[in-house]
Order: C-alpha cells, then sequence, then structure tokens
C-alpha cells in the first residue's frame, strides 16, 4: 500500500485536510473509526499529487488513540491530535488550525458518531474562515487551480455536478466509495502527534444533560438503499413471507393475543 505523506512544505499538488472523529463498532462496542470521516479519507487518498494531513480535536486517552489508529492503517504516516477538554467547544481549536495549516480543501463526515453531534462544525468553521461549503460530497473528479469539479449527492439516488472555488468545507455523504481496509502494521507504525492548544468551554452543551440512549422500538419492513433503483426493486419486489396467519371468525381476545404475538416476534415490543 503507498502511503501518504502530511502536507509537505513546499511541494506540488493539494493541500487537503480531513477532520477525523472517533466512532464505537455497532456490535462489539470497541472504539474505532467513524464510517463517515473514514469515507472523507478515502476520498482525500483518491486525490491526484495530494498532501494529506488528519486532525482530530478531543481528549488525548488511550481510548482515542486506539480509534485513531484505524485511520493510520489506511496508509497515512501520522495524525494530528489537538488537545481539547472533555466540556470544550472545538471550533475554536480547529479554526485556528485551519488558518495556520491553509489546506485548500477541507473533508469531513457528515456528523459525529459520538457526544453532541449535531453536524453543525462543518457550517461553523465555514462561516467563520469564510470559505465555500459542499454539503453531501459523493467524490472529486477533477482540480485544476483554485477550482474543483464535484459530485454532490441528492435525494433519491441523484447527482450534480458542481465546480467550486478553493479554499472549501465539504460534507462526505454516506453514500461516497467505502474506506479501504484498515491494516494492522501501517496503524501501528503510524504517529499520533499531539498539538496542545487551549480549550474554550461549550457554553450550550454544558446546559444538557448526556444518558445513556434507550433502544428504540423498530418499524416493520426497514428498507435500506442508497439509490432510487434500489428503492425501486424494494417496493415492487413480491412478499417472500411464508409464516402468516388468517385469522377468521376469532373472538376479539383471540385477535388481539395474535397481534401482541408479531409484534414481540418483530422486536416491536420489548415486552
Amino acid at each position: 500500500m503507498k502511503r501518504h505523506e502530511s502536507m509537505a512544505s513546499g511541494s506540488s499538488g493539494l493541500s487537503v485536510a480531513v477532520l477525523v472523529s472517533t466512532g464505537r463498532h455497532s456490535l462489539t462496542g470497541r472504539p474505532g473509526r467513524a464510517d463517515q470521516d473514514a469515507r472523507a479519507v478515502e476520498l482525500a487518498l483518491n486525490v491526484e499529487n495530494s498532501h494529506i494531513r488528519l486532525f482530530h480535536a478531543g481528549e488525548p486517552g488511550e481510548e482515542c488513540r486506539e480509534a485513531l489508529r484505524g485511520y493510520l492503517g489506511m496508509g497515512i504516516d501520522s495524525i494530528s491530535l489537538i488537545e481539547q477538554s472533555a466540556d470544550a467547544d472545538v471550533s475554536a481549536a480547529l479554526e485556528e488550525i485551519l488558518r495556520e495549516s491553509k489546506p485548500g480543501l477541507v473533508l469531513t463526515g457528515t456528523q459525529a458518531e459520538q457526544g453532541e453531534g449535531s453536524g453543525l462544525l462543518p457550517y461553523m468553521l465555514a462561516e467563520s474562515l469564510g470559505w465555500s461549503l459542499i454539503a453531501g460530497l459523493v467524490s472529486i473528479e477533477s482540480i485544476e487551480g483554485n477550482q474543483a469539479t464535484i459530485l454532490q449527492a441528492l435525494p433519491r439516488g441523484q447527482r450534480r455536478r458542481l465546480k467550486v472555488r478553493l479554499p472549501a468545507i465539504a460534507t462526505v455523504d454516506e453514500s461516497a466509495a467505502r474506506a479501504r481496509q484498515s491494516a494492522f502494521g501501517p496503524a501501528q507504525r503510524g504517529r499520533i502527534d499531539t498539538i496542545s492548544h487551549d480549550s474554550s468551554t461549550d457554553e450550550a452543551l454544558a446546559g444538557l444533560s448526556i444518558k445513556a440512549a434507550r433502544v428504540r422500538p423498530k418499524r416493520l419492513k426497514i428498507v435500506k438503499s442508497k439509490s432510487a433503483r434500489d428503492r425501486f426493486k424494494a417496493a415492487a419486489a413480491k412478499s417472500e413471507g411464508g409464516a402468516g396467519q388468517v385469522l377468521s371468525e376469532v373472538s376479539a381476545q383471540e385477535g388481539a393475543e395474535a397481534i401482541f404475538k408479531l409484534l414481540q416476534d418483530e422486536n416491536v415490543l420489548s415486552i
């Protein structure tokens, strides 16, 4: 695997900064890379002659470092870990870092998988820096000088081609190319460079109470698709269920019991 160097000064090519967050595996609960942020790194790796630098702002704990190594395993030499307290507003620190590093393009996921996860960070950075913002980036087709041609995701599987003046910030859509696997060797050899930075308290977050989410009842027949074609096929497909039961001339009690059992079998009720 070809390894990409961090943003080298004095070399030609586009400087790309990727803002990454920590995720957690949905089944095991182990810390790891966030899916949308990993797709953003994958997009950056596919930009020709790019000089990539990854930034993460947060607490420099062992769990955080373990999660960040998932990005190093994609072929990245190093990640810059900006030290921030647990109750910090990281937008101020990231704004200062981006002003100093002056990347041509900043990529990030739509929203974080943990914590507040409001998805407002890219918009706040774009407003404070005065840069363009593109939401729903799917792919980067070409870059010529200070202009990039990109594809943007639209509802119902549609795509729109845009020309964007750089520098710009882009949020990566979940329909972008899936991130490559993280290799163990490069993940362990990569560096996590810690940057000390003052933390500013997030006043809005300080007034909120955070508690563990409860398991929410799931809907029946959830269709997950990323294109109009997939949704049409799911809607037009015949039902494959053969375990149904037709109730005829039964009492209200028997009917209620049958419905209650169905809801329990489908995990709609957790009683």
